[in-house]
């Protein structure tokens, strides 16, 4: 009996291990880069009624901030550092976003679509 209960939380972490990675599998990844205070692409197309997850990875060597206002979100991102942003389920339409450190340069929309 002593055998079983030392590997019973053992087997519990395994399992939830192993369903945190199914989950996550299913979640579509998209990758969006910060260069040279630009993002690219500066338009992304994601599908709608889904929840996605936004890798933001910044190639300058200075921080940028991933701002919408329309998704809620707003996400600091060191120079050379990356970040996951999950969003949505979204319905169909478009939804900016820029960086607050150089919003004249920094914009870019995520559209959503059937």
């Amino acid at each position: 009996m002593k055998k079983i209960t030392n590997t019973f939380p053992l087997c519990v972490g395994l399992m939830l291990l192993l369903l945190s990675s199914v989950l996550q599998a299913e979640v579509p990844t998209f990758t969006i880069e910060i260069r040279g205070h630009l993002f690219y692409p500066s338009q992304l197309v994601v599908p709608a009624n889904t929840k996605i997850k936004l890798l933001v990875i910044n190639q300058d060597p200075t921080p940028e901030e991933f701002e919408s206002y329309e998704l809620n979100r707003e996400k600091v991102i060191m120079g050379g550092a990356k970040a996951t942003i999950f969003i949505g389920p979204l319905k169909s339409g478009d939804y900016p976003f820029f960086g607050e450190f150089n919003p004249k340069t920094a914009q870019g929309v995520i559209r959503v679509e059937q």
